[in-house]
């Protein structure tokens, strides 16, 4: 008998097959029982009737417990009722372990303090598995977009010897005799990186330790980054625009059972297509002036701000032409306009705030130098950095997509913690 997974149940209509999972959901109804079996790909209901199978499969169901771990073998039909078109005619139940009676999560509601303590177990849960499914499609999409187009995945450090960003938000650590960082972005080594092989991108976790609570902010979270030589600011802009568009296309096309279950509204994603609006840093500031915000011409903008932003368009944004002085010690100026940098963050819409931070680089040797020791950077860390713009100097791009903001968005998640399997948030580590 073959044994298949519950993703595959279509394939398998009016046939005899064998399931390994678990025991998510029973109910009885006198001669006829019902149960939810779960195997990590999908969920599956059984049914189970007496007339037609052994007594002691049948009697079986009542004692075991919820998240039971089984192998049921049964026959595959077609259900239109059942969320997934399908249902097991159970005929037979062997247990492999009958769980312990006090299972902590039922299926009543639960507080998230409560889940997030028992987040190993939240994981099993239909809406959970959605989520991260979800975000299992949204990396492979991104993977096959870059790799389509000659990027190579090339792998940066986690440990460092300086910070990329801010030093205010570094997660320091013993190395040896010295101290590292763990890393806030691979994107100083992916610039050496694109030197060597052109087209590049790391993809990793990422570490800030910015003391924020907000629903947008983890202390360690997942980042893509491209980078590329010869690549212009516009150029970038476009990269991005084109694979966000193939993100949500993918998960359209590969999610529908997930999005159904987490009630995800996909008409609004369906919205998600080219070309993107343009907004500047400076009419953004206008437009959240107008709504109370007290954010100042020169300052970054705050998630309320991008809330406000986000509210005029139905697609993502681009706020373009920051000034230099809120943004990273290497972003390029703009040669017309050297008091703003040419790089962009694209606002994700329905009020998720910024999902990508990108722009051109510093390629000027004594430009990066001054920039470092303006933002008081010891610049001995930085050589092997200085150094690029030593050596075969050329206009380069990137940008930062964050994995738990796009799953957040896409998945419409009224917290970022949902958005990763075991998520660290300020004073919580847990488990």
């Amino acid at each position: 008998m073959e044994v298949i997974s519950i993703s595959e149940v279509g394939k398998h209509d009016t046939e005899h097959v064998c399931i390994k999972g678990w025991l998510y959901n029973q109910r009885s109804s006198g001669k006829i029982k019902f149960m939810v079996i779960r195997d990590g790909t999908g969920f599956l209901q059984g049914t189970l009737i007496k007339s037609e199978m052994e007594e002691q499969y049948f009697n079986l169901l009542d004692e075991l417990h919820y998240e039971s771990s089984i192998v049921v073998e049964g026959v595959i039909k077609k259900e239109q009722r059942a969320p997934s078109g399908y249902e097991m005619l159970v005929k037979t139940i062997r247990v492999v372990q009958n769980a312990q009676e006090d299972y902590p999560i039922s299926l009543k509601k639960h507080g998230v303090a409560f889940l997030m303590n028992y987040r190993h177990l939240w994981l099993r849960t239909q809406r959970q598995n959605a989520i991260l499914r979800i975000r299992v499609e949204i990396v492979k999409a991104i993977h096959h977009f870059l790799q389509q187009r000659g990027f190579y995945l090339i792998e940066s450090p986690i440990l460092t010897p300086a910070a990329c960003e801010g030093t205010t938000t570094l997660f320091e650590t013993d190395y040896f005799e010295d101290k590292a960082y763990l890393t806030q972005s691979g994107q100083l080594y992916n610039e050496a990186s694109a030197m060597a092989f052109g087209k590049v991108y790391c993809f990793g976790p990422t570490f800030r330790a910015e003391k924020s609570k907000t629903r947008r902010h983890l202390m360690e979270f997942w980042m893509v980054e491209p980078e590329a030589a010869y690549f212009s600011f516009e150029d970038n802009n476009q990269l991005q625009e084109e694979l966000v568009v193939a993100i949500v296309q993918h998960v359209l096309q590969a999610c529908p059972l997930e999005l159904k279950i987490l009630e995800r509204d996909v008409s609004l994603l369906e919205k998600v297509q080219s070309p993107f609006p343009y907004l500047s840093y400076d009419d953004a500031i206008k437009i959240i002036q107008k709504h109370g915000s007290s954010t100042q011409w020169g300052d970054d903008l705050t998630g309320e701000d991008e809330t406000i932003v986000s509210k005029y368009y139905d697609r993502p944004v681009f706020i373009h032409h920051f000034p230099t002085k809120c943004k990273a010690f290497y972003m390029k100026p703009d040669p017309e306009r050297p008091e703003t940098v040419l790089g962009a963050d694209l606002i994700a819409p329905e009020g998720f705030g910024e999902i990508i931070g990108g722009g051109e680089r510093i390629d000027d040797y004594q430009l990066i130098k001054d920039r470092i020791r303006e933002h008081q950077l010891p610049e001995e860390d930085y050589q092997w950095y200085i150094d690029l713009r030593k050596y075969g100097s050329v206009p380069h791009s990137g940008f930062g997509l964050g994995i738990e903001r796009t799953v957040a968005w896409i998945c419409n998640l009224p917290h970022i913690r949902e958005a990763i399997a075991f998520p660290r948030m300020l004073h919580k580590i847990y488990p």
